[in-house]
């Protein structure tokens, strides 16, 4: 299917949602005289349609014999190939939209009066992707979220969830998130983390890929994330300006308990932004400035905790959150000839929160109050990251190496002042953390262009280190574990090859890949930690993708595929400090957890036609080891600790649908839904923080199921508008399950300026309907919370381009 102008509701409120394969393939090979093997320089190369031997494009062989002939869609084709003196040769040549390149290697031409050709072959782009293991979507063209961040960016995005601050694909938020095709520590190394802090006026698009192949990392069982950072590519001086303000909590959902400090309300949202490019000759130079300043209602839970014993505790955690945040990258692209090529780039960002929380607990009818926990965290996390990247092109077209060097350094400095009130006395209480983290990594990608496909191959190296030291400072009566404190040394080495191979033809595509990785990770522990000590593993294991294809006709094709993946446990995970955030839900780390193992098999069709196009799939996975958080409690204590495990096996079933349909000229409508079943088997773990004891659990199992509505609507005078509701029906979580979620996002935007301005007003949770509810049942308790945090905010924001 063309990607036509009619066809835009392929794009509608995913922004532009598109399933990643080649926009167009180019052709490549050389010709030879068929007795002595010499080159054929100036050989007449065309390329003509099979059907009915329409002229396409032409070109002719170089001093050395080679063709290059670029932008060819999809489709089948003759090869004409002539030359004075030698005869005619034609062969057959089959363009599919899996490579950007095709390498028709050596063609020979026999002596006569006749002549040769050859050809380039590029591939269209559809709109449900060839492979139909990616999505893409454009952050500009997301109306409905223009201004905010990478993770409410992608709030539209379908197959996509967003829970407690983390993106989840098909349920799951073990999810691998990259930076220009990196992982690095603003967004995590094991699992996600920091999305709602890149300001998504940074980005130029976000790539979703749920079966990646054996040359990406084999982390995240869910999935890959990659986050694409802006880059002009235009002759000259280029940029672009631009200013988002918003206001968020227009009213309060729910009331403070009493005699606490007021939340949040009428938050402010500023994020200006400055894009510059220069390109002259074989330098471009780049820069990209975002900075983000918030105050947000970040957290409002209301629990109520219910114990064997018939207490029953109410307590409320409101956290009011003001957030800084500058970063910056920029760089240089060196053509150093046409076969080589140098990046060099650099990105830094500090990140300022101070969190103001207050946290009353209460008897059951709020008569009596037990307890004020008030706090103050103040908290600095700083990122600097350089990259180098050589890129050789060898004389074939497509065939490429590419050498790349990544360090970064994070730095974590957190401090958090507790007032602790109890009717006898009120206690003073504190904590500094100080996190560096550094990470160094060295790539190495090689790939050829063959005829019918390509191969891939690669090694990467990682070395990261992450000394963490924890000082606690107690008041009287203190409820800090002060034998908890003291450093821990995190040290994890990761090398890892791989080979993957794609073969397509008019009937059939492959993909068949595998990659090894051997990890090596040490956890050091002081040794007058009272609990923990030091731990580590290591182990080698193969991680195989295979993806097979039937094409139907070329609406129709069918695909299955098979993906082994690996979460493993980062380093905040195994963190052997107790976290105070919450003064009686505290969160441990745990040095003895391991990784999860994960299968997911899954079959997939899609269909499309001049107007609209349907992608289906239906997804199993099988994890081992499945790693969840633990909530119990001691004897003799209320307490409860929520410790990282891991449990047996946990399986996802369900089944994905994408309907998109151009109604109109004015109307575009993207339907998602995604049905499944989550079942985790019972399990039995022994917590040994703050004392050894033992938890079991029975199995959990649910049938859930999220759908998204997209609308994109363009109107008269250059105006567009987008409307997105989003439901979520009820879920397992660890231990207990999540309750109905929905909201309407509505944003509206108009061209001026003749096309280099844009003005944009948008809402995000319009109704102010969006709560989380949980309910959690552990060994002797259970807890009921609503959470109430800030999630209406307005946007209005301006940009322009010179």
């Amino acid at each position: 299917m063309q990607l036509k102008s009619g066809s835009l509701f392929l794009f509608i409120l995913i922004p532009v949602f598109a399933f990643g394969n080649v926009a167009s393939v180019t052709v490549s090979g050389i010709v030879k005289e068929s007795a002595t093997k010499a080159p054929l320089g100036y050989v007449n190369v065309v390329l003509k349609t099979e059907k009915d031997s329409v002229f396409v494009t032409g070109t002719v062989t170089n001093e050395e014999g080679r063709f290059v002939i670029p932008t060819i869609s999809p489709g089948n084709y003759v090869l004409e190939i002539s030359f004075i003196g030698y005869k005619t040769k034609k062969q057959s040549l089959y363009v599919g939209s899996l490579t950007d390149y095709l390498d028709v290697a050596t063609i020979e031409l026999e002596e006569a009066t006749e002549t040769l050709n050859a050809v380039v072959i590029t591939g269209e782009q559809e709109g449900v992707s060839a492979k139909m293991d990616k999505k893409t979507f454009a952050v500009a063209d997301n109306i409905s979220q223009s201004g905010g961040s990478v993770l409410q960016a992608m709030q539209n995005l379908p197959g996509v969830t967003i829970q407690d601050g983390k993106v989840q694909l098909r349920g799951s938020d073990r999810v691998a998130v990259l930076m220009d095709g990196k992982q690095t520590a603003l967004t995590g190394f094991g699992n996600q983390s920091g999305l709602d802090n890149i300001p998504a006026s940074a980005i130029e698009k976000i790539e979703i890929i749920n079966n990646p192949s054996a040359k990406y990392d084999a982390n995240g069982n869910a999935g890959i994330i990659n986050i694409v950072y802006k880059k002009n590519k235009q002759e000259g001086f280029s940029g672009k300006v631009g200013m988002a303000l918003g206001v968020g909590a227009l009213w309060i959902k729910k009331e403070n308990l009493p005699a606490i400090r007021p939340q949040y309300q009428g938050t402010p949202k500023i994020n200006p932004s400055l894009a510059l490019n220069y390109r002259k000759n074989n330098i471009n130079l780049f820069f990209q400035g975002d900075y983000l300043y918030t105050h947000t209602l970040n957290k409002n839970e209301f629990v109520e905790r219910i114990y064997e014993d018939g207490t029953i505790i109410n307590q409320q955690t409101k956290r009011n959150r003001d957030t800084s945040l500058p970063t910056v990258k920029a760089g240089v692209d060196w053509s150093i000839d046409d076969y080589n090529t140098l990046t060099v780039s650099g990105f830094f960002s500090s990140e300022k929160i101070l969190d103001r929380g207050d946290e009353p607990f209460f008897n059951q009818d709020y008569t009596t109050r037990y307890r004020l926990w008030q706090f103050l965290e103040d908290e600095l996390k700083t990122t600097v990251m350089a990259t180098a990247a050589y890129q050789h092109k060898f004389k074939e077209a497509g065939r490429l190496l590419n050498i790349g060097f990544n360090y970064t350094f994070h730095r974590e400095d957190e401090k958090y002042f507790f007032t602790n009130i109890v009717p006898a006395y009120t206690g003073y209480d504190a904590f500094k953390l100080i996190s560096d983290e550094s990470v160094a990594d060295l790539t190495l990608d090689y790939i050829r262009p063959l005829r019918y496909g390509r191969i891939e191959s690669g090694l990467k190296f990682r070395r990261r280190t992450i000394p963490t030291n924890m000082l606690f400072i107690p008041g009287i009566n203190s409820p800090l574990d002060t034998t908890a404190g003291g450093w821990a040394i995190y040290k994890e080495t990761i090398p890892a090859v791989y080979g993957n191979y794609v073969f397509e033809n008019k009937k059939y595509e492959a993909e068949i890949g595998l990659r090894v990785e051997y990890v090596g990770l040490q956890y050091d522990v002081n040794p007058e930690h009272s609990t923990y000590k030091s731990d580590g593993y290591n182990y080698t294991q193969p991680f195989p993708n295979i993806r097979l294809a039937y094409k139907i006709n070329p609406q129709n094709k069918l695909s299955a595929f098979f993906n082994r993946r690996v979460d493993r446990p980062n380093e905040v995970d195994i963190r052997i400090f107790p976290k105070y955030d919450d003064a009686e839900i505290i969160k441990v780390g745990n040095p003895a957890l391991r990784p999860q193992f994960t299968n997911l098999y899954e079959v997939g069709y899609k269909t499309g036609w001049k107007s609209g196009s349907f992608y289906s799939a239906v997804y199993h996975k099988a994890s081992e080891g499945t790693i969840t958080r633990v909530a119990s409690t001691v004897p003799g204590s209320n307490l409860i600790y929520a410790i990282f495990q891991n449990a047996k096996r946990s399986y996802n079933t369900g089944v994905e649908l994408v309907f998109s349909q151009e109604v109109s000229t004015c109307l575009s409508l993207n339907l998602n839904v995604n049905a499944y079943h989550n079942q985790i088997d019972d399990f039995s773990v022994e917590n040994k923080y703050p004392e050894p004891h033992t938890f079991t659990a029975a199995k959990q199992e649910i049938n859930s199921w999220n759908a998204k509505l997209n609308g994109l609507f363009r109107l008269k005078n250059a105006f567009e508008a987008q409307v997105t509701a989003i439901y979520l029906a009820p879920d397992i979580i660890p231990q207990g399950k999540i309750g109905t979620r929905f909201s309407l996002d509505v944003g509206i935007k108009k061209s001026i300026q003749k096309g280099k301005g844009e003005l944009f007003m948008n809402a995000t949770d319009l109704l102010n309907t969006m709560v989380i509810k949980r309910e959690i049942q552990g060994a002797g308790f259970k807890y009921i919370s609503n959470d109430y945090y800030e999630t209406q905010i307005i946007r209005l924001g301006y940009s322009l381009k010179f």
